[in-house]
């Protein structure tokens, strides 16, 4: 009953935010910007969002084999594209999180080293997002005249960056009782494999590499949006505006993000002076692109082994 609930006032978040901002929205003006052009730059999104995929499954395979969880590449990247599709089936941003812990775990890796290997690599993937933030906050305050959006920016990013130094200081500390009490116990395990991944000669430089463009490639997507219907906002402007609204939008109080996306880019296209309707076309856009590449996996999952596997019995993770 809680998680009917639950998946209903996401529902209703998503609704709601949508509704708002798409008001906003003249769907004529928007259908009447499409060229054969912009079929191009669609395609070009779709391509490199598989790219970004790929790069998240190389992060994804060095953090499984520190969580004693070795995937193969072939594998990882069947399971990351199936993610796609459960990220816009199920009521949660990171949705598919929860199915890439039931495949590794299924394969044969276990529960505990399975749900290691995606909490991690969803904290790093975090951690890199908020240092992006930072790294850009000169830039930023320059384009954001608005002091509301300054200080918003300025919270959102300093809460995003202590939670993620705060939980890299929890791997460092070796107090007994971090490992004893229950509550603490897995959450301190999953912060000492980060610092020992993001630490390593090794594996630090690649994950720290792979991490960065991840977030890059979203730009990426996004800039190939604001292309395909001539948006007069620029590949800087985008690069500065995305990674906060996503950050945003990683928040699992929606429906794969709809909604709160294209809310929190109105308003943020609002704060650096752009066209608000411009950011709620851009998000649509966006979350178009993720659909399409969600419903491959859809097919990826339809024809596979897993999915033979499993049968009629609904995928779940042990509570």
């Amino acid at each position: 009953m809680r998680r009917i609930l639950l998946s209903a006032a996401k529902i209703i978040v998503s609704a709601a935010l949508l509704y708002l901002a798409l008001r906003k929205v003249n769907p004529s003006d928007l259908f009447s910007r499409f060229t054969v052009s912009s079929l191009y730059w669609i395609a070009l999104a779709i391509a490199v969002t598989f790219l970004q995929i790929f790069i998240g499954v190389l992060r994804w395979r060095e953090i499984s084999a520190a969580c004693g969880a070795p995937i193969e590449l072939a594998r990882a990247m069947r399971y990351n594209v199936i993610g796609t599709f459960f990220n816009q089936t199920l009521p949660s941003a990171i949705g598919g999180d929860a199915v890439r812990l039931w495949l590794v775990a299924r394969a044969g890796a276990g529960w505990r080293a399975a749900t290691y290997s995606i909490f991690v690599d969803r904290a790093i993937g975090l951690i890199a997002l908020a240092v992006v933030i930072v790294a850009s906050l000169p830039w930023s305050y320059r384009l954001i005249n608005d002091a509301q959006g300054r200080s918003a920016l300025l919270l959102l990013d300093l809460a995003a960056l202590a939670a993620g130094l705060g939980f890299l200081l929890l791997g460092a500390l070796n107090w007994p009782w971090l490992k004893r009490w229950w509550a603490t116990h897995h959450i301190h395990a999953c912060a000492v494999i980060a610092n020992r991944v993001i630490f390593s000669r090794t594996r630090g430089p690649i994950v720290t590499v792979l991490s960065l463009l991840v977030h890059v490639l979203t730009v990426v997507i996004a800039w190939c949006v604001v292309q395909s219907i001539a948006a007069p906002v620029s590949f800087g402007e985008t690069f500065l505006l995305i990674p906060p609204v996503m950050l945003i939008t990683l928040m699992p109080i929606s429906i794969a993000g709809w909604g709160v996306r294209e809310a929190t880019m109105g308003l943020a296209f609002g704060f650096a002076g752009l066209a608000a309707n411009e950011g709620v076309n851009v998000s649509l856009l966006f979350g178009a692109v993720s659909f399409i590449v969600g419903a491959f996996g859809g097919l990826v999952w339809i024809f596979s082994a897993e999915k033979a596997q499993q049968g009629s019995a609904p995928i779940g993770v042990p509570e």
